[in-house]
């Protein structure tokens, strides 16, 4: 398909010319400063037909319209001017205005129709070519967290996860990313992995990122946000662009490291009837390193390493999650008959783990991305009343993403073809999104199957008893038989960079069945339609939009994610909304919006989603506009949520689909030798109905055993510690998930403030969210034998009946496993915030930029104490950007600063605080018209103090980067 959409560009290129009949030629300047502007836009009215100004702000445009007819000239930043063209050869001389301030561009997605930022309802941010060329972060994506209220989450060198207003994973199912209108997240993962698969730098046109719900004109997940990146047309920007961009990565960990970043663009317009573009970027460089190496044996940090605990479960470790318990080992071989009688007495009740391997011992940290991307586009009136686009784009790349563990997202493939019918009122698209996972592998599962290709788990923790009771009898101390005993146990282990260890590294990482294997398998697909009319040429009263949505999946990881061994799960959903937009008053300063959709989802009820918002325009120019607005969002559960159904190492994760509760059942799991007169078997399967419905929530377990812990060390036998305390287990009850609710309460304020000679933009918003249904993770466990929902322990009673002591004998025993179900929680949830930002000009010329955001949550844990509400988003933050795009001819600069104080970071892999940090990013430019070339020197976090955005990534070093764009 790539060669097929670049032999019809390049042979379109090469053979189809305009006849001219008509030259205009002109310079474009600012009104003010009198200075040339380059790349200003030069078109004819309503037509296809068109050039861009030079590096010298000159154009020359050839036409095939004889006079008269109307150019439209216009640059970001600058009032449209309208030049009649009344003869050939005519010459001009165009002098732009700029716009008076930057909330004075036009923004589309507040309310899906054209309107200034400052009479937008809702809030917006917005980013452009002219910020790109000024953002002094390595790339546009990574300038995003400049923009007031936004967080961006590092969760690797080319995956980061952009989040507003709270609730941030780095599977950001809350927030929706489109390109060109298309959702690119995953189908599978149900999130976009940052700009790995995204658009070229060079093609991006405008970034428009709307905080909180947007539910009601978008859809499900539209939930904390979302964000349009709309790439460049090849009808109104045209010509050859390319980048280059090359520098190192500095870590502590990883060391000086190059990266390369190259990119280039080719648009034409062949009539104003058919243009086409392809876009192709390569980006190569290694990963920051994840060397955290602190003890986690209990969820939390605490004291001790491979040295000094037996149990150790280092964070950046994996194959040390498996462990067991001693003396149940002992016992199981006394009654085989392979210790001998009253052995057992001599270990004790003590877990050990096996040896684990360091990440950077199973990952590449090769971070590569490609992509490639083009476009055909055909206006068969000549132009804009009706515009047929197809659109393709490719990626494939490697990252590495943390969620329940840490993934090696190797050769990851990505493709998305969509056709779309675009005209002034309308639009119709579909499109498809698919994916393959490539050679991408759990790096958890790769350690323990590593470790369990040299000697299984059986055969390591048998070796380490039997030398232990063997050094024991021999007089040695206790500390000295576990010595001897790992010593013994570890007798073949394969070492990092061994022929050996590569042969089962090899092995396990090509293997998708998680029991002896590691790799994610997955070629998941999503087919998605959805169209818009707007109704203003039909209704003068008000304008009235209508649309909806249809969205199919189809889930295929043939089992190695999802339920679907027996092959792929297809579920849908569809919406439908309109919108009313009336204005009121004189000079139609008041401005009501009104919308309402309904969407349904085949396992869930309908939903309905309305929004509600009010603008007034003050002042003698409309500048001083407030708004306030009610709307509301949800977010339906994902593909997970619904369906999986994975062994994560510590646990087992189920989807709480109803048709997915009994298709999931784990594999075989080791019942203990006592156990096994309820199972009448060795090994015992567990379904995920029983985690729904025959389940302890973990929390009581934790406290359970923790007070028979202190029992014992009161001089209770373990027995009467465990009846005493049996009240304490609690049945988890884990109702299915259904689709969570916001309702969001905002105000605002954006104007312009005199300030001695300049003027301070002010754009300020307060908001209020009330969560419903909040969908959050509970951890259960499951006995392997007995009935959960029987058990009737009391505080202070000893339980009588024979269901009940099973139980016990279970949970003393071991004899169970650990689920993570999915479901919502009954905790009353709401989070609040504010922000504003303030930008003026200073000193002639400078721009200053100065935005603070405050956001809170607060929820009842009372109300269940197993939830984790996972806000993950620090309190205060501070941002601050000084420059100048033109300090003197041709050179500018730009200063971005960055303050944030702690906060704390829940999600399955681990929860930690997160230090405060300060982060400075800068980059000086400099424009060289004869070579149409800009270069850009600069460098990120050129503190040089590495940061964290989560427990378990590698610590964020320093970037820094040299340019080279040409623009032709």
């Amino acid at each position: 398909m790539i060669k097929k959409i670049l032999l019809l560009a390049f042979i379109a290129f090469s053979s189809l010319t305009m006849v001219a009949q008509t030259t205009v030629t002109g310079t474009v300047t600012d009104a003010k400063t009198g200075e040339t502007i380059p790349g200003a836009n030069i078109k004819v009215s309503r037509k296809a037909v068109g050039t861009n100004t030079d590096f010298n702000g000159n154009f020359v445009l050839k036409v095939s319209n004889n006079p008269p007819f109307t150019l439209e000239i216009s640059v970001l930043g600058y009032k449209m001017e309208k030049v009649e063209i009344t003869k050939n050869n005519q010459k001009l001389s165009v002098r732009l205005k700029e716009n008076e301030t930057s909330l004075d561009e036009i923004v589309v997605s507040a309310s899906r129709t054209p309107e200034r930022i400052m009479e937008s309802p809702v809030t917006v941010e917005r980013m452009d070519t002219r910020a790109i060329k000024n953002t002094s972060a390595p790339t546009f994506y990574d300038g995003l967290e400049n923009l007031k209220g936004v967080d961006v989450n590092t969760n690797s060198l080319t995956f980061k996860s952009v989040n507003t207003r709270g609730f941030a994973t780095f599977a950001n199912t809350r927030f929706m990313q489109l390109v060109d209108g298309m959702d690119n997240s995953s189908p599978a993962l149900n999130f976009a992995l940052g700009n790995l698969l995204g658009m070229s730098e060079l093609d991006v046109k405008t970034v428009e990122l709307l905080p909180g719900a947007s539910s009601a004109l978008y859809g499900a997940n539209a939930f904390n946000g979302i964000m349009f990146m709309t790439s460049k047309s090849p009808f109104e920007d045209q010509g050859i662009s390319t980048s280059l961009k090359g520098g190192i990565t500095s870590q502590d960990a990883a060391g000086n490291n190059e990266y390369y970043d190259f990119n280039v663009r080719m648009a034409y317009a062949f009539s104003d009837k058919f243009a086409a573009k392809v876009t192709l970027s390569y980006l190569d460089g290694t990963e920051w390193h994840a060397t955290d190496y602190r003890n986690t044996r209990s969820r939390q940090f605490i004291a001790g390493d491979r040295n000094s605990d037996r149990n150790y479960d280092g964070l950046n470790v994996y194959g040390d999650e498996v462990s067991t318990n001693l003396r149940g080992v002992a016992e199981t071989l006394e009654s085989l008959g392979i210790l001998p009688s009253g052995a057992s007495s001599l270990v004790p009740s003590e877990s050990v783990s096996r040896t684990g391997y360091d990440e950077r011992d199973l990952m590449s940290y090769e971070a590569k991305s490609v992509k490639f991307g083009g476009s055909l586009n055909y206006r068969p009136f000549g132009d804009d009343r009706l515009e047929v686009i197809w659109n393709t784009k490719y990626g494939v790349g490697n990252t590495i993403y943390q969620g329940t563990n840490r993934y090696n997202i190797q050769d990851f493939f990505m493709e998305q073809h969509k056709l779309e019918f675009r005209g002034k009122n309308f639009f119709v698209r579909g499109y498809l999104t698919s994916e393959d996972a490539g050679n991408s592998y759990d790096s958890r599962f790769a350690a323990i199957n590593i470790n369990r290709q040299w000697k299984d788990d059986n055969t390591w923790f048998g070796e380490y008893v039997g030398a232990y009771v063997q050094s024991t009898l021999g007089g040695a101390t206790s500390d000295q038989a576990h010595a001897i005993a790992r010593q013994t146990a570890e007798t073949g282990r394969l070492i990092p960079g061994t022929p050996g260890f590569k042969a089962a590294f090899d092995k396990v990482t090509a293997d998708p069945d998680l029991v002896t294997g590691s790799k994610f398998q997955d070629n998941t697909k999503l087919y998605h339609v959805d169209a818009n009319y707007n109704l203003k040429d039909h209704i003068d009263w008000a304008e009235f939009q209508v649309g909806g949505s249809y969205r199919l999946y189809s889930l295929n990881s043939n089992g190695s994610i999802f339920t679907d061994n027996d092959g792929p799960i297809d579920y849908d959903e569809f919406g439908v909304y309109t919108q009313m937009q009336k204005k009121f008053l004189e000079d139609d300063r008041l401005k009501l919006t009104a919308s309402i959709r309904y969407d349904k989802a085949q396992n869930f009820d309908g939903n309905f989603s309305p929004r509600v918002s009010f603008a007034y325009a003050a002042g003698d120019n409309k500048n001083q506009n407030f708004r306030a607005s009610f709307q509301t969002g949800f977010r339906n559960p994902t593909t997970q949520d619904q369906y999986i159904g994975l062994n994560a190492g510590r646990g087992f994760l189920v989807g709480s689909a109803p048709d997915n509760l009994d298709r999931y059942k784990t594999q075989p799991l080791t019942v203990s030798g006592s156990g096994q007169q309820f199972t009448g078997s060795p090994t015992v399967s567990i379904s995920g109905r029983m985690a729904y419905e025959n389940a302890f929530s973990e929390a009581s377990l934790r406290a359970f055993g923790g007070a028979v812990a202190t029992g014992v060390a009161q001089g209770m036998t373990s027995q009467q510690a465990a009846f005493a305390n049996a009240g304490l287990l609690k049945s988890a009850n884990v109702q299915l998930v259904k689709p969570e609710r916001v309702t969001a309460y905002e105000v605002g304020y954006r104007g312009l403030v005199p300030a001695g000679d300049s003027r301070i933009t002010v754009d300020l918003s307060v908001y209020y969210n009330i969560y419903e249904d909040f969908i959050a993770n509970k951890n259960v466990v499951v006995p392997f034998y007995g009935t959960v929902n029987n058990f009737s322990g009391n505080p202070n009673t000893l339980p009588t009946d024979v269901n009940s002591q099973i139980l016990l004998g279970a949970i003393s025993s071991e004899d169970y496993t650990a689920f993570q179900t999915y479901t919502n929680s009954a905790a009353d949830v709401s989070s609040y915030g504010a922000s504003i930002g303030l930008n003026t000009r200073i000193l002639d010329g400078y721009n200053l930029g100065v935005n603070y955001t405050f956001s809170k949550f607060d929820f009842d844990q009372a109300s269940d104490p197993d939830f984790q509400a996972g806000f993950n988003t620090p309190e205060h933050k501070v941002k601050v950007q000084f420059g100048n795009p033109n300090v003197f001819e041709n050179f500018g600069f730009n200063i971005n600063a960055r303050w944030q104080d702690e906060y704390r970071w829940e999600a399955t892999f681990h929860e930690a605080t997160i230090t405060a940090r300060t982060i400075i990013d800068a980059q000086i430019n400099y424009t060289v018209p004869s070579l149409k070339s800009v270069f850009k020197l600069g460098g990120s976090n050129l503190t040089g103090n590495e940061y964290l955005s989560a427990p378990g990534v590698g610590a964020i070093g320093s970037q820094y980067y040299l340019s080279w764009t040409i623009n032709n």
